[in-house]
């Protein structure tokens, strides 16, 4: 799979960052400018070619067959947002199950303009005591990856204006629905 995605990205004129995420065995993994669907298909190929088996919470109404084993197969983990569940508490127990895990969030939390960002990415990993992994596509260069490691603060505000100063040198596929 490996070589199939770097033959795919070669084909694409796309690169990956040179910045591995090697030693890491648990952090959440912000990515950002979400702006496009491509977003996901790079992303996965991204992680393919680092090595790195990602999870991503997805609403469970879309875990039907075939879709759901397509899901399951990319590391989608269903969760039932309707239901009074405590989406921060499911993600740390899922942490605390497994010795490794790359949990990948998008911030924006949607493809649009959204100046406000969704922050359960930064409580699960305070709460989880794992860093946050910043990670990046970049249309304009065509290249995507991990970027740096970040350590919250527990100064939230302070912390996501941080990563989004990060993102922000970056450009989704249509940079005005981005953030930055």
């Amino acid at each position: 799979m490996k070589y199939l995605a770097r033959f795919i990205f070669w084909v694409c004129g796309w690169k990956i960052d040179k910045e591995t995420p090697n030693g890491i065995k648990k952090c959440v993994v912000v990515v950002g400018p979400h702006t496009s669907n491509w977003d996901f298909i790079l992303g996965r190929l991204a992680f393919i070619m680092y090595g790195v088996k990602p999870k991503i919470l997805i609403k469970k109404e879309l875990f039907f067959p075939p879709m759901g084993w397509v899901l399951r197969a990319l590391g989608g983990i269903p969760v039932d947002r309707k239901k009074n569940n405590n989406i921060t508490d499911l993600a740390v127990r899922i942490f605390e199950e497994r010795d490794e895990l790359f949990m990948i969030f998008t911030p924006e939390g949607t493809r649009s303009y959204n100046p406000n960002w969704k922050k359960g990415f930064y409580y699960i990993a305070q709460k989880a005591k794992v860093p946050i992994y910043i990670a990046y596509v970049d249309y304009s260069t065509k290249t995507g990856g991990f970027h740096s490691l970040f350590q919250p603060t527990g100064d939230v505000e302070k912390d996501i204006e941080h990563i989004k100063s990060v993102m922000g040198k970056f450009k989704g596929k249509f940079p005005e629905n981005g953030v930055y």
